[in-house]
């Protein structure tokens, strides 16, 4: 069932988003080289709590850190540790907060020092992804416009989609209906649910400079591409609105601000 937000539900996970996006900046400008992985974590952790919120991540199905951490080949669901940010490397991270009983979801993935142009494109070309389902996070589109949007940009660019994990709704659960694929069903296997206004949405782009296959490390959480290829994560929650959509996860007053 999909639950479509109340004004004063709106307003609850846009005080959730905002959180969200400063933890998410705040792990970006620590991604520096030398630093280690449960830094950031740690780093996170604190900026959520001080802020009268509760890190969405930490015990969600086990999973023991505030944030995830996935370098290079990890696709999502990276643990922190021990590991030290080196240049060149791609640091996808993503963070939830939960305010109020309500949830903000986003992630990004950033440059440590210089990396290769192929690193750069594949982080430009999925944030544009993200951009590019936007278009379509308007009332009476389906949800496959969103992943047709998604799939077309990052196919023309010469990447492929995760195909094992999705987007999602989200409000004061982190995972609700309806799932967001990055790709095209053929043929569909689920429902395809017109936009409503309500809706709030995590739209995350996953795409890797190989093939599409993933695998999961023997920790149970970290997800990597099959055959070793980087990939990158953007993510932002998303309101569908009467018009344009909103970008709830954004730390300042604008509606489009990423």
């Amino acid at each position: 069932m999909i639950k479509l937000k109340s004004p004063e539900e709106i307003e609850l996970m846009r005080a959730a988003g905002r959180i969200t996006a400063g933890a998410r900046a705040l792990a970006g400008s620590m991604a520096v080289a030398g630093v280690k992985t449960k830094e950031i974590n740690s780093a996170v952790h604190g900026y959520i709590v001080s802020r009268g919120a509760v890190p969405a991540f930490l015990d969600y199905g086990g999973f023991p850190a505030s944030v995830c951490i996935s370098i290079n080949e990890e696709v999502i669901h990276g643990i922190p540790g021990d590991r030290e940010l080196k240049d060149g490397d791609i640091v996808s991270v993503d963070v939830g907060a939960v305010k109020g009983g309500y949830i903000g979801d986003c992630a990004d993935t950033f440059i440590v020092g210089r990396a290769s142009p192929e690193a750069v494109k594949l982080v430009e070309v999925t944030r544009q992804c993200f951009f590019e389902a936007m278009r379509c996070a308007r009332v009476g589109f389906r949800v496959s416009d969103i992943s047709e949007a998604v799939q077309k940009h990052a196919e023309a660019n010469g990447f492929s989609l995760v195909r094992d994990f999705v987007g999602h709704g989200v409000g004061t659960q982190l995972h609700e209906s309806p799932q967001i694929p990055n790709y095209v069903e053929t043929p569909r296997k689920g429902p395809d649910p017109r936009l409503l206004r309500g809706m709030t949405l995590a739209i995350e782009p996953m795409v890797n400079a190989g093939g599409r296959g993933v695998t999961t490390r023997k920790d149970g959480w970290t997800v990597v591409t099959r055959d070793g290829s980087l990939s990158a994560h953007y993510e932002n929650t998303v309101l569908i609105t009467d018009g344009e959509p909103e970008i709830l996860t954004v730390t300042g007053d604008t509606r489009h601000e990423a």
